[in-house]
């Protein structure tokens, strides 16, 4: 503790302790004089008093020697956070002193709780803590999906944020590749549109100078009269004045024709050097477009590299579809089998390498081995490593993005031209699995088939697209003879027995140099995703294996607010309504469409003469739509509009429906005839 300072009598010069070196020379302190303090007053007679005598002035080495005493103990005290002085800047036991007034002492208000030095410091140390305590959650949220701070280990539970993570990043560079793709599109709608216009300058270039050609040469080989028709002009025969001044102005036009000639040709090739700059601009903003794209798979495919297997796994949970009993199991089962075949992985510390990894088999990561075909042939694009005391087959990390990503779509709805991410048709899914994976596929999968790297169906892996139908139906091969696939026959994306398929290509291999030859032709009748052939008569409208008003609404549809259809009815109904708006300027009107149980027993007990029994009516199976705005009046424009052009969509109106039927509704129509 500071000793007391004292204060010399009046008109005294005050000076500090003598066990304390004073910091500045004591004439540079003029205060006003002081009365003794209490204190002093009652100091006990016989104690000696401080001697107020002023101090000599100390030599230059004492105060050389008082200036580095002071400076040692300014070195050795340490410093609160940010009160270093400044860079150039003296300390201030260097500084020279300046003269200031004291102030008199301000009184502060005393705290309500006051701790103890080391108390203080103990609660600033704990609320340190908790603040790093709460801030290392959200860095470690904020780290790039597939990695985790230094020396530390996910939780199970970060597991589900890592793998939404990653799904977030993927799904957003799909995107932004769609984006480039489409803006791709129109660059090169422009570059051919440049490289037409260049071909056409080119051709008038051609054509000009042939003109110019034909022209100079009938002028060379013409006479020197004929070229100077003037040079005939005669004295001694005035009578061919005329003719001579005739020749003389049709030489004058071919001269001028010759030079139109040339400047045509200039213009020409002027014309042609703009188109060909036009290309050029044109090829560089293809090139930059692509290469944007290229950056982006790229991109991703460094993202899909960085994935733990776990993280994998649970990536393949995130679907929220949902099937019926039977379908759902099979779903469920392949999910578990493929989450049970990363786990074994997992717990093995086998972490899936980059494709380019194992494209040759004769070059693998240190660990694995070629994987070999029932004949001893390598399988390329493959390895096998030893998981406890069996193999176990390596794929791909894009294999396995592409896998998992694919059965996060299981119970979304299938829609003709669907590329996600609410529904799907068979190549729309196989293109967005993958594409989530980095690599970009043709949405057709007949063009997946011609340009992809076919495998034998003996070499067949997990990943592999497999083709039926003469390569108009493709799903994802999951091994145990099964695929994923988005079904027209079943209306959602499931898994399903791998039947009649002609062939596989494996996506991680390159490409081949000529497209595939085609595929034998499939199941005679059968469409575009393995749809059944067209009915001949009314069929059953039961579908995806849900009892009627059961349908989730997953498997739906929307078509307007609060209406769903079964997606094949849902995009005839789009194309209907924009066709009737288009023809009576008006949105077409729409009451009812998909009706839940529990809406048709309502139904039935407000309008028991009009609606079906409960658990029949085929708005139960999200096939038929009440419709209003004047169609549900016979005899008005708009309902003979309907008549005569809503079977282009795929809509009828059953014959118990009809004016004169059964039960006419002319407002009823259903997608089909059903039975």
């Amino acid at each position: 503790m500071p000793a007391p300072r004292t204060t010399a009598p009046s008109g005294g010069v005050p000076r500090q302790s003598a066990t304390r070196p004073a910091a500045r020379p004591p004439a540079a302190r003029r205060t006003a004089p002081r009365q003794a303090t209490p204190r002093q007053a009652a100091r006990p007679a016989g104690t000696p008093a401080r001697s107020t005598a002023p101090r000599p002035p100390l030599t230059p080495a004492q105060a050389q020697a008082l200036r580095a005493l002071l400076e040692a103990r300014a070195a050795a005290t340490p410093r609160a956070p940010g009160r270093r002085p400044a860079p150039g800047r003296r300390p201030a036991s260097a500084r020279r002193p300046t003269r200031t007034r004291r102030r008199p002492p301000v009184r502060r208000r005393q705290s309500r709780l006051r701790l103890p030095a080391a108390d203080g410091r103990r609660w600033r140390l704990r609320l340190s803590l908790a603040a790093v305590g709460l801030v290392l959650p959200v860095v470690a949220g904020l780290l790039a999906p597939g990695t985790q701070a230094p020396g530390t280990t996910a939780e199970p539970s970060d597991v589900t944020g890592l793998a939404l993570a990653a799904r977030s990043t993927l799904v957003d560079g799909a995107a932004r590749h769609r984006r480039l793709q489409q803006d791709l599109a129109a660059r090169r709608a422009e570059l051919q549109t440049a490289r037409e216009a260049e071909q056409a300058a080119q051709e008038r270039v051609r054509a000009e100078r042939a003109t110019v050609g034909a022209r100079a040469g009938a002028l060379y080989r013409t006479s020197a009269e004929e070229r100077a028709p003037l040079l005939g002009l005669s004295v001694q025969d005035p009578s061919s004045t005329a003719d001579v001044l005739h020749r003389a102005a049709l030489a004058d036009r071919a001269d001028g024709e010759l030079e139109t000639s040339v400047a045509r040709a200039d213009r020409a090739v002027a014309d042609l050097t703009l188109a060909t700059r036009r290309v050029a601009v044109a090829e560089a903003a293809v090139a930059a477009v692509e290469q944007q794209a290229a950056d982006v798979l790229e991109g991703m495919r460094t993202e899909v590299d960085g994935l733990r297997t776990d993280v994998a796994a649970q990536l393949a949970a995130l679907g929220t579809g949902s099937a019926a009993a039977g379908q759902q199991e099979s779903n469920q089962q392949a999910l578990r089998r493929w989450q049970e075949f990363l786990g074994v992985l997992a717990a093995a510390g086998i972490e899936s390498p980059p494709a380019a990894a194992l494209a040759d088999p004769a070059h693998l990561p240190a660990g694995l081995s070629p994987a070999l075909d029932g004949a001893g042939q390598p399988i390329p694009g493959v390895a096998w490593a030893v998981a406890g005391n069996r193999p176990v087959t390596v794929l791909p990390a894009e294999t396995v993005a592409a896998v998992s990503s694919a059965l996060a779509q299981l119970g979304l709805p299938y829609v003709p031209g669907g590329v996600g991410p609410d529904a799907y048709d068979c190549g729309g899914l196989t293109a967005t699995s993958w594409l989530l994976a980095g690599y970009a596929l043709p949405a057709a999968s007949g063009d997946q088939w011609a340009g992809g790297a076919a495998v034998p169906l003996s070499q067949l892996q997990i990943g592999d697209l497999v083709f039926a139908d003469g390569g108009a139906d493709v799903g994802i091969y999951l091994g145990e003879g099964q695929v994923v696939a988005a079904s027209a026959a079943g209306y959602q994306v499931g898994v399903r027995p791998m039947a009649d398929v002609v062939g596989a290509v494996r996506v991680t291999l390159p490409a081949p140099a000529q497209p595939n030859a085609a595929l034998p032709a499939g199941t005679a009748g059968r469409g575009a995703c393995g749809a059944p052939p067209p009915p001949v008569g009314p069929v059953s409208p039961a579908w995806g294996g849900w009892a009627n008003g059961t349908i989730p609404s997953t498997a739906l549809c929307p078509i307007a607010r609060g209406h769903a259809l079964r997606c094949d009815a849902a995009a005839g109904y789009t194309a209907l309504a924009d066709a009737f708006e288009a023809a009576f300027d008006t949105p077409l009107c729409i009451t009812d469409s998909y009706r839940s149980l529990d809406a048709q027993v309502t139904a039935a007990r407000t309008k028991p003469a009009l609606a079906a029994v409960p658990g029949t009516s085929n708005h139960g199976w999200a096939l038929a739509v009440d419709l209003c705005g004047g169609v549900n009046v016979a005899g008005t424009p708009q309902s003979a509009w309907m008549a005569a052009n809503a079977g282009r969509f795929g809509f009828v109106q059953p014959d118990w429906a009809r004016p004169g039927g059964e039960k006419p509704e002319p407002w009823h129509w259903e997608f089909g005839r059903l039975a």
